[in-house]
């Protein structure tokens, strides 16, 4: 059996983590991450038959029954998870009755996963159905766009319109444009249910006065996903109180599009 601590999930983990603390997204405990494993990969490093403890998800998630996670723990902070990964990570599995994950390797203080979990398998569900290679949820408090909530209007076609001008680039990142939430109590299933009813449009959705949800099929798309919005939210709040003399029109929005071949959210611009 492999070194656990040298398996490439772990270890991008731990360097996804680190940069997204660094960058000031995740400050504190603030932040989660599940990414949906393949079982014969995690086979080389883990007896799967070994359940080390069960931990109730207080969600029901049978459409996900032996899907296997590496997620990030409650109350664990980011910046610590590249020294302390067992502790401040951990990998489960969904049991067979849906309700309840395995614990199979992590988590070695006592702890649990993310209070956010039944909101990331929820997630997880919708985007399998619509993208069945997606595999990875990612939440964080992008400083830039947190900003911008409290100064724009919070809602989907205007929010998505703005940062699409901010930089050429965000019409081909995402042209399925940004799904927004109004303010909502965290650590619930009602904003779990809420934001996996969004993710039936958006790859993106702001959670108002929060932070942000990201999903991707990897690491990168997730994380690229989040900081380009973050990118488009800091050269609006850089911008935004100043006369504009220059911005990138709609027209030249659909010439983007059509030269990238991209299907876009034809409905949030204003021709």
């Amino acid at each position: 059996m492999k070194d656990i601590l040298c398996a490439p999930f772990v270890e991008e983990m731990k360097e996804i983590t680190a940069n997204m603390y660094r960058l000031g997204w995740d400050e504190r405990n603030g932040g989660n991450i599940s990414w949906m494993l393949d079982e014969a990969q995690v086979g080389e490093y883990l007896d799967l038959s070994r359940v080390v403890r069960t931990i109730p998800t207080g969600f029901e998630a049978k459409p996900l029954i032996g899907k296997i996670f590496i997620v990030t723990g409650t109350g664990k902070y980011f910046r610590n998870i590249p020294k302390y990964p067992e502790r401040d990570l951990g990998i489960i599995r969904i049991a067979e009755d849906g309700v309840t994950a395995e614990l199979l390797w992590g988590f070695s203080d006592g702890g649990k996963f993310t209070s956010e979990l039944p909101a990331h398998l929820m997630s997880h569900m919708t985007r399998l159905s619509v993208d069945p290679a997606n595999r990875v949820v990612m939440h964080c408090h992008p400083t830039y766009l947190l900003a911008m909530n409290f100064v724009h209007p919070l809602e989907e076609k205007a929010l998505t319109h703005t940062l699409w001008e901010m930089c050429t680039e965000c019409m081909v990142v995402f042209p399925d444009g940004v799904g927004v939430l109004p303010w909502m109590v965290c650590g619930t299933n009602e904003i779990g249910i809420a934001t996996a009813e969004k993710m039936k449009e958006f790859r993106l959705v702001v959670w108002g006065m929060h932070g942000l949800y990201g999903v991707g099929k990897d690491i990168d798309e997730a994380f690229g996903l989040i900081e380009t919005v973050e990118k488009a939210a800091q050269v609006y709040m850089l911008s935004y109180n100043r006369p504009r003399i220059n911005t990138i029109r709609d027209d030249e929005l659909v010439e983007i599009a059509k030269a990238f071949g991209l299907e876009y959210r034809r409905d949030f611009l204003n021709l």
